[in-house]
């Protein structure tokens, strides 16, 4: 497998400023190292109007004469599309490059900077998925408008860790003080390594479940020992289902192994069945970014303690909740 490096997104860069208050007009969002507690809270906050809203009333003109490009050089579903739904339930409309970007201009040796150049003369915000490192701050340093990381290869997936952590909040009512175990492929998981991220501010406790070829990075495990939280690994899912409150499960990504004989030997190897939810608390919930390819059997889909689908609506609210607020109409 391909060596993997998750150095700080903005370790050696002055320019990029945490976000600690309120006033994310114009402001990338790249990475969740520019959140703080108060910061988080506020884009809840947002995301919790947002969803009172479209409760009510289904939409707003809040982002009317806006337009948002969707710029997906990997496939998505669920991103692409509540992206695309966010900005739509808040009036504005969309570019979307999420097919066929073999076919664009990419096709002809484009390079990202160019491409971006390109999209910001139509476009007030840029939302990129790329399959390399650090590609969203390539972007944003070539952007002059506001560029939201919505996946860069292994490294980080910002909006799905504040809608993660937006879930966890609403479904348990409150993050500090939870027993939260990750689950599958923890190397390569770049939702496992942004939520992550974000949970290191509060006072929780982190179980690592995966095979040894797919550990959390070290340096992400030492940033969470540094801030000093409860953590354990292990092997097995049955060493955390009874103490979890949080059951956070990932895929084994096929994609990001060069060698296919080793994607084989772990693939499904956890599998979480209505039978192993027999062992779990009564409350607590299930989570998974999706798609899922076996590791959640359809069986526990009835189960209410599965948040994995009231996990995907809260991603558009977050979402909404993120463009009003980079576009200055939070």
């Amino acid at each position: 497998m391909p060596a993997l490096t998750l150095d700080p997104l903005f370790a050696d860069d002055d320019r990029r400023k945490i976000l600690r208050s309120t006033d994310f007009t114009g402001q990338d969002i790249l990475s969740v190292s520019q959140f703080d507690r108060d910061g988080l809270e506020y884009v809840f906050i947002r995301a919790h109007e947002m969803r009172e809203m479209v409760d009510r009333i289904g939409y707003s003109n809040l982002l009317k004469g806006h337009i948002l490009t969707c710029l997906f050089y990997e496939p998505s579903t669920r991103t692409s599309a509540s992206f695309i739904a966010a900005m739509e339930r808040l009036g504005g409309s969309v570019i979307p490059i999420t097919q066929g970007v073999q076919f664009s201009s990419v096709s002809k040796g484009e390079t990202l900077a160019d491409t971006i150049r390109t999209l910001e003369q139509y476009s007030d915000a840029i939302v990129l998925r790329h399959p390399e490192i650090g590609s969203a701050r390539i972007a944003a340093d070539y952007s002059s408008v506001p560029v939201i990381n919505a996946g860069d290869g292994a490294g980080e997936h910002p909006t799905q860790a504040l809608l993660d952590l937006f879930t966890i909040q609403q479904e348990l009512g409150r993050i500090d003080g939870l027993k939260i175990a990750m689950v599958g492929d923890l190397r390569f998981g770049r939702t496992v390594h942004s939520l992550t991220r974000l949970l290191t501010q509060y006072d929780v406790s982190l179980r690592f479940v995966s095979p040894e070829i797919l550990r959390l990075p070290l340096v992400l495990m030492n940033e969470v020992k540094d801030a000093g939280l409860n953590v354990r690994e292990t092997h097995d899912v049955a060493d955390v289902i009874q103490n979890a409150d949080v059951l956070y499960v990932t895929r084994v990504q096929k994609e990001r192994f060069s060698d296919l004989a080793q994607y084989e030997e772990v693939r499904g190897h956890y599998e979480i069945t209505a039978e192993l939810m027999q062992h779990a608390k009564e409350r607590m919930v299930i989570m998974h970014p999706l798609p899922r390819v076996g590791e959640i059997h359809y069986s526990v889909d009835a189960d209410p303690r599965a948040a994995y689908f009231r996990q995907v609506r809260n991603g558009m609210f977050i979402r909404m909740a993120l463009l009003a607020m980079v576009l200055g109409k939070a």
